[in-house]
């Protein structure tokens, strides 16, 4: 027997093969309960869970009115007609990073992937294992209603030419780790800049404006200015009661929208992350708000 078939060399490689087999795997699958944390982070339920009393989380039916007509969030449970079930990972890592359906259509950027486009793998990773831990639900998602041309799915092509750069989140040297955190949550997971920025006619954001708000966002109500212009009247404590309860300095609570998003996605934030949250709202540029 050769050195290279020994048994000593072949119980290695007998053991090596079972570590792979085993453990390879399991690492590469997501965790669920971290994916859960990371779709409250990103608010995905308030765009696929149907506005009303009891609605089944995930199964789509949520609208959204926009100046381009109303869009529908659709079912991403893994049921696998009316859902997401036949879809593979690289299917949902091409979906948030590119835009791009299982069929290769373009997604409307409604789906908010010009910001999700930044999710690291890991993180993907997480939030497609938590989705698929989702009971499966029958509803089919119901078709966009939308004004021509804003309805032909071929001009978004174009589109994502003009207003759309792919790719992960890429850590900045010269931040702190809060910061960079701090960036993340805000441009990647929460997706803020979809609602707070304002939007030129063709719907591309206007980088420019980054956060500063807008009178024409969502539902067609003004959107506020997330920018140190606007947020300086309010100290750490009074944003992080804000973030966190939904309860202004002055006593006031915020339209049913931003209601919402505290209720489902800022007061569930860690205290670490809601803390770089506001450090780096607190490093943007200062913008005045958009003249009206």
């Amino acid at each position: 027997m050769t050195a290279a078939t020994s048994p000593a060399r072949a119980g290695l490689f007998f053991f090596a093969a079972l570590f792979c087999a085993v453990v390879s795997p399991a690492s590469a699958q997501g965790d669920a309960k971290r994916g859960a944390y990371l779709a409250q982070a990103a608010g995905c339920a308030g765009c696929h869970t149907e506005a009303k009393q009891d609605a089944v989380p995930y199964a789509g039916g949520r609208e959204l009115k926009t100046p381009f007509g109303t869009f529908f969030g659709p079912n991403i449970t893994p049921h696998p007609e009316a859902g997401i079930g036949r879809w593979s990972e690289a299917d949902f890592l091409r979906a948030l990073r590119s835009g791009v359906r299982p069929d290769g259509a373009h997604y409307f950027p409604a789906f908010p992937y010009p910001s999700f486009t930044l999710i690291t793998d890991a993180d993907a990773r997480d939030l497609w294992a938590f989705f698929r831990s989702l009971p499966p639900n029958a509803r089919n998602s119901r078709p966009h209603e939308l004004r021509a041309p804003y309805g032909w799915r071929f001009m978004v092509g174009p589109w994502k030419w003009m207003f759309f750069t792919p790719g992960p989140f890429a850590v900045e040297p010269g931040r702190s780790p809060a910061l960079n955190r701090g960036a993340y949550l805000v441009e990647a997971l929460g997706h803020c800049g979809e609602c707070h920025t304002p939007r030129n006619a063709l719907g591309g954001t206007k980088r420019e404006r980054r956060l500063a708000g807008t009178a024409e966002g969502p539902e067609g109500k003004s959107v506020p200015n997330l920018t140190p212009a606007k947020l300086k009247k309010w100290d750490d404590r009074d944003l992080r009661e804000f973030l966190s309860s939904g309860i202004t300095p002055d006593g006031d609570v915020p339209a049913e929208t931003m209601g919402e998003v505290i209720r489902n996605t800022t007061s569930q934030l860690t205290a670490e992350d809601l803390s770089a949250v506001i450090a780096y709202l607190r490093a943007l540029p200062a913008l005045p708000d958009e003249p009206r």
